[in-house]
């Protein structure tokens, strides 16, 4: 699948208006906003809350380990709950924690202080509780609901970059796993599926911009859980059809672990591509698997004629290890 410049400048529009606190739609335009809208909420009457609103209860400490644990908070919506799933042990929380905890040799102690239906503008009040657990990692998942609700995707990214920055300054790395493909989803019938999903693109493209530039790097979600997703809807969603099933919570893992690692100085970083403006890589990023996109620097400099610079890593998850 391939990126075009519109795509950058899209992301460009979005991530500066989110910084001059402007609420601009994207170029999408406001009549087709408002259909997605419509569209967005026959959806979720369709689909309905067969799950309830949570996911199971994951807090805890994982990993058979000596030592002080890893401490991993979870912020975001119902992605980072595990909603769909009946038992904790199939969560990407702790599926993420367990193989934190086997490549750090340390046990990992979980917070999670997501909620199902958090939007971006919720992230400040998750962060509230997320900096009780003093994290050394943060991992969030957010962008769906800001495409099916009313949020403006300026006003989500701004939410999303004062969230990790805050973070950051705690002394926290955080890793961003951006807005999901929601073109996939079912319910949501053609001819705006097609709209959703560039929708849900150009929002990752812009979350991924401003994760950056706050210090943080982004998973992009949009191609990965896209493609395998849309290949085995049976397969990779939950009974309603909207919400990943444990056999897709378990491809969130894999795509998030090696970038919480790489963040922890725990795994390598992988043969460096070539550094770009931050604005091509996200839109880049945002169709192609899960793709990792942090900050850089090039001759010394961070900023380039075209904004920060930053590196596209082009990941492909691997085998999730076992808990010891």
């Amino acid at each position: 699948m391939s990126w075009t410049p519109g795509a950058a400048r899209a992301a460009r529009r979005i991530a500066t208006a989110a910084a001059l606190g402007g609420g601009g739609l994207t170029a999408l335009g406001a009549v087709t906003y408002g259909l997605l809208l419509g569209e967005a909420l026959l959806a979720r009457r369709i689909v309905g809350r067969p799950h309830g609103m949570e996911g199971p209860p994951s807090d805890g400490v994982y990993g058979d380990f000596d030592g002080e644990p890893v401490r991993l908070v979870m912020l975001g919506d119902s992605t980072s709950v595990g909603l769909g799933t009946s038992e904790a042990a199939q969560t990407p929380g702790v599926l993420i924690a367990k193989g934190l905890a086997v490549i750090a040799e340390r046990p990992v102690r979980l917070t999670v202080v997501g909620r199902s239906g958090a939007v971006s503008a919720e992230l400040g009040e998750q962060a509230d509780r997320a900096l009780e657990a003093d994290p050394e990692i943060a991992i969030v998942f957010v962008g769906a609901n800001d495409v099916t609700t009313q949020t403006m995707p300026t006003h989500a990214v701004r939410h999303l970059q004062k969230t990790v920055r805050r973070l950051r300054e705690a002394g926290a790395e955080v890793v961003v796993g951006t807005c999901p493909d929601l073109g996939t989803v079912r319910p949501i019938a053609q001819p705006l599926r097609w709209v959703t999903r560039r929708w849900s693109r150009q929002l990752a493209a812009a979350q991924t911009v401003a994760v950056v530039e706050a210090g943080g790097r982004t998973v992009a979600f949009a191609d990965l859980l896209g493609a395998e997703f849309d290949a085995n809807p049976g397969e990779m969603f939950g009974p309603d059809r909207f919400h990943p099933s444990v056999q897709g919570y378990l491809q969130v893992a894999y795509a998030v672990l090696p970038s919480v690692c790489t963040a922890l100085g725990l795994w390598p970083e992988p043969p460096s591509e070539r550094s770009e403006s931050i604005y091509l890589a996200a839109a880049k990023a945002a169709e192609e698997p899960g793709a990792e996109v942090s900050a850089t620097r090039v001759a010394g400099r961070a900023t380039g004629p075209h904004g920060r610079w930053a590196t596209l890593l082009r990941r492909r998850p691997g085998v999730l290890p076992h808990d010891a």
